[in-house]
């Protein structure tokens, strides 16, 4: 059934169609904004010349913070079925999951085949027979 067979069944005129869900423009500019004050933090950071874990560990709750704010609001998955929400967001995060166990699995890896497979030293024999 097409927009205009549901248009006529719904009492309206042929020519008449539905419009689909409006947000106020007031909540994009919010989201604007919001994007533009993490992004100058996550300048910052550069700016004030922050380093070690405290650095990256910024850097990337910032990310984080911004992709969310888009993926919810300018991809629209804020107004989806919850279904949906689990179907998109399950996948990646139980691949960054994996990600990371397997990452502890080959540091462990690495630190046991140093451990059995090391050179052996050669015993030093002395000169003076």
């Amino acid at each position: 059934m097409d927009h205009a067979e549901h248009g006529q069944h719904e009492g309206r005129g042929a020519g008449s169609h539905e419009q689909g869900q409006q947000h106020p423009l007031g909540l994009y500019f919010k989201i604007w904004g919001l994007l533009f004050v993490l992004s100058a933090a996550s300048y910052m950071v550069d700016y004030f010349q922050v380093q070690g874990l405290l650095r990256w560990s910024l850097i990337i709750i910032f990310m984080l913070l911004k992709a969310g704010l888009i993926v919810a609001v300018f991809m629209h998955m804020a107004w989806e079925r919850l279904a949906l929400v689990y179907a998109i967001l399950v996948p990646p995060l139980l691949l960054i999951t994996l990600i990371g166990i397997g990452a502890l699995e080959a540091d462990y890896t690495f630190l046991s085949r140093s451990a059995f497979f090391a050179p052996v030293e050669e015993p030093k024999t002395s000169a003076n027979h």
